[in-house]
């Protein structure tokens, strides 16, 4: 099917109109870079790869939710507050491609790109994140490809969360193909903090003076919000200290 652009409309592969943002000055790099030609050539290729990686997030959501569930079960708590998942649209995937130098290929697009599909675990605790983070890479059909903990090594913005680059397999009528999806795990305040610098940098009428001033507030923040995460997981271990005294008051009496 032919990929026809408009001003700010696109008829994608699929035929349906796809409302952008992006300009008609970038819609023509995008054009002059091969990736509209890429996408009209290929269209069902496109399409087929688009449903694989949503398909791969699902497999990703339901890892997570079982290991939740799993948890409740054990330990009366869930560690989860939420999974949220996301696609690259078409225009960030060949803003990304084009500043990258990569090839407009279906076949580069698979081997070079790894956030197309991800997915965010928004956990109550900074352990959680890590004990979550280990349980699903020991999944023998999890395979991890690269690992980045700004959580240990914030970003100079401020920036914290753990990324897993995985790939996972999905099975398919004609059998098992494996798909990448990138996996965030952050604390409910990473998450909040990360939400609203993203709506900050997007914002392209802040004076630069302003802007720089927000970016140091913003880094502040980071540091509050990080102390905030130590200070409430010292406070649940104290109650689950607590709870566990009560139940076998016994070690009390052998600690005294």
């Amino acid at each position: 099917m032919a990929l026809v652009i408009e001003k700010t409309v696109v008829k994608g592969p699929a035929g349906s109109n796809l409302k952008n943002e992006v300009g008609e000055q970038l819609l023509q790099q995008f054009m002059d870079a091969g990736f509209v030609d890429m996408v009209r050539k290929n269209s069902m290729p496109w399409r087929e790869l688009m449903a694989y990686y949503r398909c791969a997030m699902m497999e990703v959501e339901t890892k997570f939710k079982v290991l939740n569930e799993q948890f409740s079960l054990l330990y009366d708590r869930n560690p989860i507050e939420a999974i949220k998942s996301r696609m690259k649209t078409m225009e960030s995937i060949a803003e990304k491609m084009d500043r990258k130098g990569f090839p407009f290929t279906i076949d580069s697009l698979q081997k070079d790109m790894h956030d197309i599909a991800g997915v965010r675990i928004v956990c109550s605790f900074p352990e959680d994140i890590y004990m979550l983070a280990d349980c699903f890479l020991a999944q023998d059909d999890i395979v991890l490809l690269e690992r980045r903990d700004y959580i240990q090594n914030p970003k100079d913005s401020g920036y914290r969360s753990l990324h897993l680059i995985v790939e996972v397999p999905i099975f398919l009528e004609q059998g098992k193909k494996w798909m990448k999806v990138e996996v965030q795990l952050r604390t409910i305040a990473m998450d909040f903090w990360a939400s609203l610098e993203h709506k900050i940098r997007y914002k392209k009428d802040i004076d630069p003076a302003i802007a720089d001033e927000l970016a140091m507030e913003m880094r502040a923040c980071a540091e509050v919000s990080a102390r905030l995460d130590r200070r409430m997981e010292a406070v649940r271990r104290h109650l689950e200290e607590l709870e566990s005294l009560s139940k076998h008051p016994e070690q009390e009496l052998e600690s005294q």
